[in-house]
Parts: structure tokens; sequence; C-alpha cells
């Protein structure tokens, strides 16, 4: 940016009386005297959101319950995983594939520290590209059918500031109400005008685009490949027949469809056999499936390079993703398309779930084709303490309580992993079968 033109320009707005000088200041003493101000705005043992975790502890205390929380690890997590020296069978780690722990990706995360150590030590636009970028980019670009991609340093960040890039005050952006929250702090950032329509209801959609379409520049769709407290898939080709008769964009966030569904376990464009062409925004975190850390976006060439070269929190103002991250990524990118059968058994072991959670008569809500199995429950606080129940008898899952979801929708969540064995699934069912006989009834203390 050339600084002096910008001084310039704003000189010449004075000279011409679009902008007034500022009024001298008289010179006046100000007391040095502070303005009282109540200790509950500068005291973090008094914001209530401390409060709100005190709470939680007491809670804990009081009912006597196994901390099941901040456990350290040991090893890595996969369908068991050692926690404070207990091995338990893990429904909490979302390394659908197994692939965090396998020895070819390991083996490229230690040859690109090898090869270009553990950070590139600036910027991609600067000094920090390194070959394994572009590597990543063109495979996923090439697997999604789309024109290019850019890989990001974080998932959540990539997701929240794509958003809040292509999104301006002058647009509107319009959500299922159950997308992920680093796409509504994307929506924040963008300071663009959000509706949300209600779960998987196109005709809302279709609706909120018909009375507001018109009075808007730019219009962005936001859904996700898979929801993830949910688990269900919404019907990507039909919103994009949607978006398509109202020149809308649509951006599906993919981080618990890539790698999970469809026949070869690719994604949304796999599960609906649909070319990448026909959504503007793919976004992916490498958290999940992939196994390590990162974000991506793919979409069209034009998009890519606004985001490459414009967008903050993207690339521009941030550090370079790892070469251990990406290569990790690049290599499990490599093995999901050489190896379908991983994401097969995920959905096998899935079904096998829901069949037997609901041949016993529990509840396992929205959940079809993904590995995101919830097992719906009465209110909070039995969510609460089936968790503990669980963990006591080596079965780790954790409750999603409100706000993270509706008070009436509470419920444990459970991410199953292709390694996970039909007799750690009858287990699980079976304990969450005795635990429900002796439950006790909710005494409204959450």
């Amino acid at each position: 940016m050339n600084y002096q033109s910008s001084f310039d320009r704003l000189k010449q707005k004075m000279n011409a009386g679009s902008i007034e000088p500022a009024a001298p200041t008289e010179n006046r003493s100000v007391p040095n005297v502070p303005v009282p101000v109540q200790p509950a705005f500068y005291d973090f043992a008094l914001f209530p959101e401390y409060k709100e975790f005190t709470t939680m502890e007491w809670f804990y205390e009081k009912q006597n319950y196994t901390k099941n929380q901040f456990l350290k690890h040991a090893g890595a997590s996969d369908a068991t995983v050692e926690l404070d020296g207990r091995r338990v069978i893990n429904f909490s780690s979302y390394n659908y594939l197994a692939l965090a722990n396998d020895p070819r990706v390991k083996a490229a995360a230690k040859r690109a520290i090898d090869d270009c150590g553990t950070s590139t030590g600036s910027g991609r636009s600067i000094t920090g590209e390194v070959s394994v970028h572009q590597e990543f980019e063109r495979e996923i670009a090439d697997l999604l059918g789309t024109e290019d991609a850019v890989v990001s340093v974080g998932g959540y960040s990539t997701n929240a500031f794509a958003i809040g890039y292509v999104c301006r005050p002058q647009d509107m952006i319009i959500y299922d109400e159950l997308i992920h929250n680093s796409a509504l702090s994307g929506c924040k950032i963008a300071g663009s005008r959000r509706f949300s329509f209600p779960h998987n209801d196109y005709e809302a959609l279709e609706k909120l685009l018909v009375e507001h379409r018109h009075k808007y520049e730019r219009v962005l769709i936001l859904v996700e490949g898979v929801y993830s407290m949910d688990g269900d898939i919404p019907d990507v080709p039909r919103i994009i027949e949607i978006k398509n008769r109202h020149n809308a964009l649509l951006m599906v966030d993919e981080a618990h469809s890539m790698g999970i569904i469809g026949p070869n376990g690719l994604g949304v464009t796999d599960y609906f056999n649909i070319s990448g062409k026909e959504i503007d925004i793919l976004y992916g975190s490498m958290s999940k499936a992939f196994g390590t850390c990162g974000g991506y976006v793919a979409g069209s060439k034009p998009l890519i390079a606004m985001l490459k070269n414009y967008a903050p929190g993207v690339l521009l103002y941030g550090a370079a993703p790892t070469p251990a991250n990406t290569a990790a990524g690049l290599e499990t990118l490599r093995i999901m398309r050489a190896e379908p059968e991983r994401a097969r058994q995920v959905q096998a072991n899935a079904a096998y779930f829901i069949a037997k959670a609901k041949s016993v008569g529990l509840n396992t809500y929205n959940s079809k084709d993904s590995g995101v199995v919830p097992i719906m429950l009465r209110d909070s606080e039995l969510a609460l303490w089936m968790s503990i129940q669980l963990f006591d008898r080596r079965i780790c899952t954790f409750p999603m309580l409100y706000p993270i979801v509706p008070r009436d929708k509470s419920r444990l969540r459970f991410f199953i992993n292709t390694n996970h064995t039909k007799e750690q699934i009858d287990y699980t069912i079976d304990c969450l079968v005795e635990n429900l006989r002796v439950a006790p009834r909710s005494k409204g203390v959450m």
C-alpha cells in the first residue's frame, strides 16, 4: 500500500473542504481521579463465565462424579485410548479412519520435519511456501473436481475467516440453524445480515431467498456435509438447485463428511455423485478423518486467488501450515483414495451401532450414513450422569448439553471409528440399557 499517496488524498479532501480539520482542544486540567468501576468488570473470578465453570465443578463434587475431562492420554487416540492409566473404548475421537497413528502418515510427517523443519518461519506469501503445500492443494482439488484449493493452518479459523472475507456488510448469509460455531464466528466477522432456517427445511430456505435476495449483493448459503451433533446429511443437490435459481453462493462444511461418507468415503461430492464445481465453496477440517491439524478451502481459481492473497486468517497475516501437519494431511489424502474400505468400515460400524441401539429402544435421532451417532436423552442431568457411569465402565463418550444443543435435545455423542469391533459396540449398548434402568430422575440441579 502506498501510504504517502493515501496521506496526499487525505490532504486534498481537507483542502477541498470535504473533511473538517479537528478543532483545537482547550488546555483544561483533568482531575486525576479514576471513575469507580465495579469489580465484576475487571476481576475474572467474578465473570459469569467463571461462575458457570465453578457451578459445574461444584456439581461434580456434590454428586461424587468421576472427573472425565482434561485427562491426559497415553499413546494414540483410536477405537480405544488410555486415559490416566485406564484403557477405555473410545467414542470421543474424530480420528474416524484411524490414520493419526498410521506408520505411513507418521513417516511422512517426520520426513517433512527433516526436509523443512518444524516451521516454515513465516507466512506463505513471504518465504513460508513449501512444496508440500502445493502438492496437497493440487491433490485435494483434483479429488473434489474443483479448479483450485488453499490449505491453511487451522480448521476453525479457515472456516471463520473464509466466510468473514467473502461476505461484507452489504451482503446476506443464510445458514442452517445447526451450523457449526466456526461458521457463526465467520458471520460475525463479515458483519452481513444473517438469517437462519430450520434444520434441513429447504422450503424455508427458498422463502428467505424470495423475500430478501433482491435487497443484498452477495448471498451465501451455509450448510454442513454431516451435522456434527445429529449425524445426518443435507440434500445438497436440492440446495444447489435453490442457490442456482437465486444466484446465491453455496458453502458446504465438510469437517465430518470428508473421508467418511459416500461409496469411496470422499465426502458430499462422492455421496451425491456430483462435481465439486457445482458447490461454490468446499471447506474441510484436517483434524477429523485427516488425523492432523489445519483446514482447506476448494473452489474456483478466482475464489482461491482472493483467499490466498487477501483473506486475513486464511493465509494473510497468519503463519503457514507446518510442514509436518501438511505432509500428514497429504499422505492421509492419498490413503483415503487408495483404501476406501476404511470409510466403508466406519459406515458399517455406524449402521451396526444404530441398528443395535434401535433394537433396544434407544433413540439415535436423525443419524444416517455418517460416523456421528447421538443417543438422545431426556435432559442434561441424565446425559451428564450417563457419561460418568459409562466412563466408570471404561467407555468414553461425552454429553452434549445446552447451549451446545437445545435444552430438550440433550444427548451422548458417539464418534464411530473404522477399528471399533462389534463386541465393543454390543458392550456399549448393553451398558447404556443397564444404566438407563437405574438412572435417577432429574432433580433440576443443572
